[in-house]
């Protein structure tokens, strides 16, 4: 049984671990849908065989489209339900991966002057095609990013990772720096961007010492490690900038008004093998971890990968208590009622922790949830507006500048889900 449940204890650290590489699952299962796009075109059917980077279908939002790409090489076998990290039951294409890694078109790599000679509009067909998009959970369709017209001076990489338990970009990062760093650079060419920040926490001596090192390989490139707050939410793009920069972006203004352009570290290598490769992102780092499963780890995967398939390879869960099972972060992340879940392109994280209920008590009017709020709201009143019904009370309330943090609810004495009250204000609105 899963519960629904969460509470935050001590976190399990994984920033140490090599990353472990599971690329070889049995099946793989594309979505057919996600939280941004409500409906698709499928263009396989089942007995239908498939390679790595083929186009199986599209899904179209409100104003853009996805492409769906097969991650491994085999044959479609069906269609099945099964939950997405946004929570809910979605429909995959399920593929037996035959685990000959064949590709769709072989990989021919652009020369250093092919890349400098493409334009701003080739960098958004490029991120297009290959349907790169926010990998650190935004699922924002990065080809839009490169559609602005406003002049960007400054590229900010956000490396923050501020979440608990989760090292999926610490380990990308002290692994792969070089690729981190070509991938800021094709996002400086673009925009013409004169300066590059890599945003980290200031207590990572290590992510500092490896990217500065790898940073002396390229002497001719503007591009600074910047430390960071070790605090939560550094890494809300609108307070990374605050700290980096000293600039304030003001509510609902795009930060490329003011001449920044933000990509998480995880999107800047999808970035570096979409130009270089032409590649899709058809693997990604991933952390398992937490205090119900029995080996945390950093594991290197296909995306489409079982959950279920991960906890095995993790050891299986830890203990005889209710699991309480998040994917993405704990502060952040969607409750599963059941671990027969998918690890989509845009999922960082699983956390596994042993239940432990908590009682909800009245209110005692004691302001932590105020303080805590990074977007300076009144999560308490936003939750009376919720049971009275009040859109106009959560529009004069600013329910729009909530980023579902949950800080209201981690900091709350009486153990009241603020947040669940701000995701439904949201909806309301």
């Amino acid at each position: 049984m899963i519960a629904k449940t969460r509470q935050i204890t001590g976190a399990v650290s994984t920033t140490s671990l090599p990353t472990l590489r599971y690329l070889e699952p049995e099946y793989i299962y594309m979505a057919v849908t996600n939280a941004r796009c409500a409906t698709s075109d499928i263009y396989v059917k089942v007995g239908d065989k498939v390679k790595i980077g083929q186009t199986i279908g599209i899904r179209k939002g409100p104003f853009f489209e996805q492409p769906i790409h097969s991650t491994v090489s085999g044959e479609v076998v069906g269609f099945v339900k099964k939950f997405h990290r946004s929570g809910k039951l979605t429909e995959f294409v399920q593929i037996k991966n035959d685990k000959k890694d064949e590709w769709i078109s072989p990989e021919i790599p652009r020369s250093d002057e092919e890349i400098d000679q493409l334009t701003l509009e080739d960098f958004a067909r490029i991120t297009k095609e290959v349907s790169l998009v926010g990998l650190g959970g935004s699922s924002f369709p990065t080809y839009i990013k490169f559609q602005t017209k406003d002049p960007i001076h400054t590229i900010l990489i956000n490396g923050v990772e501020c979440e608990p338990y989760i090292s999926s970009d610490h380990r990308m990062m002290l692994e792969h720096p070089r690729r981190v760093i070509l991938g800021a650079s094709y996002a400086m060419k673009a925009f013409k961007a004169k300066k590059g920040l890599i945003c980290i926490k200031k207590k990572y001596q290590d992510l500092y010492d490896c990217l500065t090192a790898e940073l002396t390989r390229f002497p001719d490139l503007n591009i600074e490690v910047c430390r960071v707050g070790n605090y939560y939410p550094q890494g809300w793009e609108i307070e990374m900038i605050k700290s980096a920069l000293g600039i304030k972006v003001p509510a609902g203004v795009l930060p490329a008004k003011l001449g920044l352009m933000v990509f998480n570290v995880s999107t800047t290598v999808g970035l570096y093998r979409a130009i270089k490769y032409n590649q899709p992102v058809t693997k990604r780092n991933y952390t398992l971890s937490g205090d119900g499963i029995n080996i945390p780890q950093n594991i290197r995967l296909r995306i489409g990968t079982s959950l279920k398939e991960l906890i095995d390879v993790c050891g299986g869960y830890k203990g005889d208590d209710n699991k309480v099972l998040i994917m993405g972060g704990p502060m952040m992340g969607a409750n599963l009622v059941r671990d027969d879940a998918v690890i989509t392109k845009t999922c960082t994280s699983t956390i596994v922790l042993n239940e432990r209920p908590v009682v909800e008590e009245p209110c005692v009017r004691c302001a932590s949830c105020v303080y805590s709020c990074p977007a300076g709201l009144q999560p308490i009143q936003i939750m009376q507006a919720v049971k009275n019904k009040d859109k106009d009370a959560l529009n004069k309330l600013n329910i729009k500048a909530c980023i579902l943090c949950g800080m209201c609810s981690y900091t709350c004495t009486s153990k009241i889900h603020l947040t669940d009250y701000c995701r439904k204000a949201k909806r309301m609105v």
